[in-house]
Parts: C-alpha cells; structure tokens; sequence
C-alpha cells in the first residue's frame, strides 16, 4: 500500500490554511442582523438593524456601541454611538432608492477588548446592473488569444508523486507550456488508477502565491482532478519560498501591466485555465464530454472565465467570484477584488488605458457569453468581494445558473457548503 500522508510540511500548511478559512470564536460576540430572515428588501423600504452584544451566552449590559452605516467598501452615511442597555440595540439603517447594498458595521469594547460584527441588507440585488464595459471587439480578442494558444505546443511534463498516490489514484506534479514558449503552467494531476474512462474536474486558485496539494479526494470517486497554480512556478515547494514570492517580485501581480491589454497580468492566465483544459480533454482516460471547473474567489472568476472561453466546459461553480464589475467604483458603489478604482488605488489607475484593459477581463464580459449550468455560493457579509460586484456578474448571465446564499458569511465558507458544491459538482460529472 502506498503511502497516503502527506510530508509534515504538507501538513501544516494545510493546516493553517483550514484554520484561517473561518473566523475563529471570541469570548464576546457581536452579532449584527435585521428585521427581516432573508435580509433582503425592494428599494424604497427601511430596514432595521439589530445588534446583539452576548458574552458566555448572556447579554452584556450597558454596552457602548459604535456603529457605522452605509453602501460597502464606501465611507459611512450615519456614524453614531449608543447605548445597549439590556445587550441588545436597534438602529434605524434607512433604505437605497437603488439596487444594492447596505451595511451595517458595530464595535464593542469589553475589558478593554475590542470586538466587531456587522450585516448587509440588499436591496432588490437581482436588479443590480453592471458598470464595466463590453467592448465590441472582445469576442475577436478572444478568439485571437486562443488561436495564437493553440500554435504552442503543449509539452506537457507529467512527474508521479509517489508520496501522494493512494490504492486508488496516482498523483503527479504537472508542467504545461503555456501561451508562449517558456511560459508554463504547474499543476496536481490526480488520476483513477483503475482502466477506464472518466469524467474531469479542473480547480482554480484563489489569489496568492501557495503550494498546491491536489484535489485525491474527489479522484478517488473516480473523476479526474487538476488543481493548477497561475503564477508558471513550481507547486511543490517549500511553503517558505512562495511566502518569499509573495511579498517579493509576485507582490500586486492582479495590476502588473494593467495599461496594456496584451501585456496584462492576467492573460496569460486566462489562457493557462485553457491550456490546462487541453490537456485534461487529450488524457486517454478522459470520457470525451464531462468536463467541469470550479474555484473560489480568484477561482470564483477563472471558473466563470474558463467556462466562458472555453466551450468544452459542461459546468462551473463558483464561490464569490472576484474580478467583477470592477469598475463599480467608478460609479458611486463598490466594485470587486482586487479594488482597482477604490479610494486607494483611483489615482493610479484611472486611467483611458488601464479602464479599457480591465474590460477585457472583467467576470461580467464572461458572464454574458456563459452557455452552460452554473452553481454558485455566496454570502452578504463578504467584505473582499462585495456582493454588488458579484450580482453584478450573476444578473447578467443567461445560462441556466442556481445562486445559494448562505447570508452571514463573509470572505470564507462553512464546510456545508463546500460540501454542497463538491456534491453539485460530483452528480453533473458522474451523472449520479
């Protein structure tokens, strides 16, 4: 029997990963909500929000709360201060005569402590329309980037992870030439060791530069998973070299040559999330027609990205799809990761240039030309990629499509849904 654990390095860096991808308890809560279960208004309606102070399971009394109110990612309307008498406040949030997003933001201090909770009402979000562009000519620059993808060889380099196979599947370390020659794609290939043909699951990365470990669990229900990085480096190293990466020379990769649409950052990753479908569709254990991407975040909008590119995709899910309606700033309410235009970065880069290439790359463009089922899962509270930004992308896409909204949760996700979106993905594939 092979050997099924992973290195202790492995193991820690998924452990920390695992730790950091819900908000750990505190001794006091702060617990933000509303008048309404669904926290979901037309516009023109008032909606209240309640805030809950609670220590070891009882109120704290006379609670000093400060508390900020207004449209995500913006300055606040109503900045105030009060008291909870009995632990508990209501506060008068007011309404949005357009679709969007307000948010309430509150803070305790208790022994010294400060704690923090928030809620977000929409209002009417299905009618949230996008601020992003759609340029004329983006099916023919498409196109061209495919075509000229397509002329690289793909000079795939397949190395067995011996260490990683399991009775059931073999593990490798991928290495794929991308766009042009030199540039690669690395990836975790993880293939059923059984004879047969399979279904075929590509993952994408959040953003970051990490180390990647494969997606075994999924292969071993007998469906082939490619979990790829997007950087054209290595995803066996150290956890030590991509921290090194990260804050060096990969430090905000997201706008490196964003005045420049063929020079820009993320083409070549684009066209990597392709690149890895060509070869995932020339594998002789692949089926020949079942093929699905998903991701989270940065995934979130390669998964949407790679589904509208490429018309060998069957299905996406996604969770909070970053890289949406970025330009939302630009017109009086947020806009999504990475903030181009936010109060932080509007003077760098708003520029003709820099606001023509992001329409080439905005999620929403993709959107529009999505043709296939689409599952995605978000929550109201995500302070990285704020749900105006991410209906905005949704609203716009005509392919059948099911949005499962867990209300509270930010920039993370509880295992349910995981668990939702790895069942949704594994039925589709495997027709079960």
């Amino acid at each position: 029997m092979k050997n099924r654990f992973l290195p202790l390095a492995a193991l820690f860096w998924l452990s920390l990963l695992t730790a950091i991808a819900q908000p750990a308890r505190r001794p006091v809560e702060v617990i933000v909500t509303m008048d309404r279960d669904d926290w979901t208004y037309k516009t023109g309606d008032k909606v209240q929000f309640l805030v809950t102070v609670m220590r070891n399971g009882n109120m704290v009394k006379n609670a000093s709360v400060r508390y900020e109110i207004g449209l995500e990612k913006l300055d606040p309307t109503i900045k105030e201060t009060k008291t909870a008498a009995d632990g508990k406040l209501t506060i008068d949030g007011g309404t949005l005569k357009t679709p969007g997003f307000l948010r309430c933001i509150a803070w305790v201090t208790v022994d010294g402590n400060e704690y923090r909770g928030l809620a977000t009402a929409g209002f009417d979000p299905q009618k949230i329309e996008p601020t992003v562009a759609n340029p004329q000519d983006f099916d023919t620059f498409w196109a061209t980037a495919k075509q000229e993808l397509a002329a690289v060889p793909m000079d795939a380099k397949m190395t067995l992870l011996p260490e990683r196979c399991t009775e059931k599947v073999n593990v490798y370390h991928l290495n794929l030439q991308n766009n042009r020659k030199g540039v690669r794609v690395y990836g975790i290939l993880s293939i059923p060791k059984k004879e047969g043909k399979y279904p075929a699951l590509l993952r994408v990365p959040g953003a970051g530069v990490r180390a990647y470990y494969g997606d075994v669990a999924t292969a071993e229900n007998n469906i082939i998973t490619l979990e790829i990085g997007i950087h054209g480096i290595p995803v066996t190293m150290d956890p030590s070299v991509y921290l090194d990466m990260g804050q060096g020379f990969l430090n905000g990769y997201p706008a490196y040559n964003m005045d420049d649409r063929d020079k820009f950052y993320y083409k070549r990753v684009y066209l990597g999330c392709v690149r890895a479908n060509d070869f995932l569709t020339s594998l002789p254990q692949y089926d020949g027609t079942n093929l699905a991407v998903t991701g989270g975040s940065q995934g979130g909008a390669l998964s949407i990205i790679t589904a509208g590119l490429d018309p060998r995709v069957k299905w996406l899910g996604a969770f909070y799809p970053a890289l949406s309606d970025v330009t939302g700033y630009l017109h009086g309410r947020a806009g999504g990761w990475p903030h181009y235009f936010d109060k932080n970065g509007v003077k760098w880069n708003n520029t003709k240039e820099k606001v023509a290439t992001v329409a080439y790359y905005d999620v929403v463009n993709f959107a529009r030309r999505v043709k296939v089922p689409g599952f995605y899962i978000w929550g109201y509270n995500d302070e990285t990629c704020p749900p105006t930004s991410m209906y905005a992308a949704y609203n716009v896409t005509t392919a059948p499509k099911e949005l499962k909204l867990f209300l509270d949760t930010g920039h993370w996700t509880y295992q349910e849904e995981k668990d939702i979106m790895n069942n949704w993905l594994i039925e589709k594939l495997t027709k079960k």
